[in-house]
């Protein structure tokens, strides 16, 4: 719900109810009344607090469970947190639903495994060739 990703975002962000109140031009006691559920800001106010969070206005009006994690902030523009997988005897996984529709994956399709010391991250085969075509040439390209 929105007020508990107006706690969420305030806190992560390390403001006060007033200092994030002085931000977007209102009193503390009107963001405090957000924050409780007691009102709703109009929507050039939510504008306003999604800019200064780098999230969209969509995102902060709802809020997203993730089976294994629990309830999430919103995620700043762009960035996504998919769900979780479970690693299966043979070490397939199986990518969720909406991020296979969000990148248009299909069976069949090869990815890149890439990592470093924190985790995994997976890349379309052609994506990863085309980055590396650049570098390539970039390596080839006389001082």
């Amino acid at each position: 719900m929105l007020k508990d990703n107006l706690i969420m975002l305030r806190k992560l962000n390390g403001y006060s109810q007033e200092q994030i109140a002085e931000k977007i031009g209102i009193s503390r006691q009107a963001y405090a009344k957000w924050e409780r559920g007691l009102t709703i800001p109009d929507i050039e106010k939510a504008a306003l607090i999604a800019k200064e969070y780098g999230i969209t206005i969509d995102s902060l009006m709802r809020t997203e469970t993730v089976d294994g994690i629990g309830t999430l902030p919103p995620a700043p523009q762009g960035k996504h947190i998919w769900g979780t997988v479970t690693i299966g005897d043979r070490g397939q996984i199986v990518i969720p639903k909406s991020a296979r529709d969000e990148f248009d994956l299909k069976g069949g399709d090869r990815l890149v495994v890439a990592s470093d010391e924190v985790g995994i991250a997976l890349f379309p085969v052609n994506y990863f060739e085309d980055i590396m075509q650049q570098f390539m040439g970039m390596l080839s390209e006389k001082p």
